[in-house]
């Protein structure tokens, strides 16, 4: 029996390896239970991505679901992990089930669980499902029918896309991103975003908008070192005012602007702060990860804003918004969620939002970010991934627990935060943050300076430092 457990954003595992049909039912047998346990006439919403038998995943959970008496919406095609969300809400469901392994390698495939409000369901609740995962599932999926379930009332498939289109429509001045002028581009990285922007905004340069379960054998993260094809289409160009690309469930969200340079999280998440309060007039406490840049604290302070910190993990960040007033979450790795949508990280929705602010202001999004710059300062994050043995790995993580280091190169710690791994400010606008990864022997450096160039000066000294002990 594979032991299933669930990580921070849901249980994933190589397809055929783990990720199987049995395994699947297993884990649908136990979200049924859970159902059954909860509510008197469960409902869920279940969707699947672009990878490789998506379809077959989503259908066995179907099944299993409609086998305990579970009425079960089915997307029909493939739909982002927003769209999930948006469909749970929207259809009153207990749960929605998104098949999906998000930004990870083409061989894996995976199983999110979302709330009913919209977001991703609460790690207390996740946890009670994955106790009650059993050693095998009490029913062979092969031998159920979907067609004798959707006879039955138990399977109604419906249009998610639509649905999150409609959404849109109804939420932004597309009118004023078609009118504006300005050349948009599209890398939807083969991901289940790919259908969207052809219907919403189809002057848009695409790039990667066709199905390829393969991704090319590149993993769909929206990170710079993944989108290289992307940013040289746009300097090629010359003539794009801004691109957007969005990881395998389109939750994640990569930004350039007309030059092909990338955008990070922590210059998005400043960029719809200042829109969504200034032009917009919104209101709301700002929400984002330990990860995430302390100059957020300073645009919050001149915005007359609350701001909270939580550990790393978005669902840390949708609990917070499910049950107090939130104008966004956001976290480093590119998972944004904004007041007037769902309390879920969209990576369509973020870009959309970007679009909206650089037609209706007539800038640039370099003339959007120099404004940006004038209130918080100049700055530039970047991160490294040291990969690293277990062992080694765990003795950094000891030594960062026992406060052994004073310096790293040339810089000097004048003080540390550790709410989720170890933050070493060297001035105020100067830190290294050092977190080790819970799934792999991997530790993350990150690093912020006031260029790129003195942030990989920062991460090398760091390095030297951590493998000399």
């Amino acid at each position: 029996m594979t032991a299933i457990k669930f990580g921070t954003d849901g249980w994933r595992a190589i397809i055929a390896k783990d990720f199987t049909v049995d395994n699947v039912a297993r884990v649908a047998e136990a979200t049924a239970l859970w159902l059954l346990k909860n509510s008197k006439t469960p409902s869920v919403v279940i969707g699947h991505d672009c990878r490789f038998a998506g379809e077959l995943f989503a259908e066995t959970t179907c099944k299993v679901l409609a086998h305990h008496g579970v009425k079960v919406f089915i997307s029909k095609g493939f739909v982002s992990t927003p769209m999930v969300s948006l469909g749970t809400l929207r259809q009153g469901a207990d749960l929605g089930v998104v098949i999906t392994a998000s930004h990870n390698p083409p061989a894996y495939n995976g199983y999110k669980l979302k709330g009913s409000y919209g977001g991703p369901l609460l790690p207390e609740k996740i946890e009670e499902i994955e106790n009650m995962i059993p050693e095998k599932c009490s029913v062979d999926p092969e031998k159920l029918s979907m067609k004798e379930f959707q006879d039955k009332g138990l399977v109604e498939y419906i249009d998610l896309e639509t649905m999150y289109c409609d959404h849109v429509v109804e939420n932004f001045d597309l009118d004023a991103i078609r009118s504006s002028g300005l050349r948009f581009a599209y890398d939807a990285m083969f991901g289940a975003g790919q259908n969207v922007i052809k219907r919403l905004l189809p002057d848009t340069a695409m790039l990667h908008c066709d199905d390829n379960p393969s991704f090319l054998g590149q993993a769909p993260e929206p990170i710079h070192k993944n989108l290289k094809e992307f940013s040289e289409l746009i300097k090629n160009d010359g003539n794009i005012a801004s691109g957007l690309a969005t990881d395998g469930d389109a939750d994640r969200i990569g930004l350039y602007d007309s030059e092909g340079n990338f955008i990070d999280s922590h210059h998005i998440i400043l960029l719809l702060i200042k829109y969504l309060v200034e032009q917009k007039k919104m209101t709301g406490k700002v929400v984002t990860a330990f990860s995430v840049s302390p100059k957020i604290g300073k645009m919050c302070r001149h915005l007359n804003l609350e701001q909270q910190v939580t550990k790393i993990g978005f669902k840390h960040i949708a609990g917070i918004m499910v049950s107090e007033d939130v104008l966004l979450g956001g976290e480093e790795s590119g998972g944004i969620a904004i007041k007037g949508h769902i309390p879920e990280r969209d990576g369509i929705w973020m870009g959309l939002t970007i679009w909206e602010y650089m037609a209706k202001s007539g800038k640039s999004l370099q003339e959007l970010i120099a404004e940006v710059y004038e209130i918080v300062g100049t700055f530039a994050f970047e991160r490294w991934d040291m990969h690293l043995n277990e062992d080694v790995k765990n003795a950094i993580v000891k030594n960062c627990e026992k406060n052994f280091y004073e310096s790293f190169g040339d810089y000097k710690i004048l003080r540390i935060e550790n709410t989720d791994g170890y933050k070493y400010f060297f001035s105020d606008d100067e830190w290294l943050m050092i977190r080790a990864s819970g799934t792999e022997p991997v530790l993350r450096n990150y690093a912020e300076s006031s260029s790129l160039q003195n942030a990989a000066l920062i991460l090398k000294a760091a390095e030297k430092t951590l493998l000399n002990g």
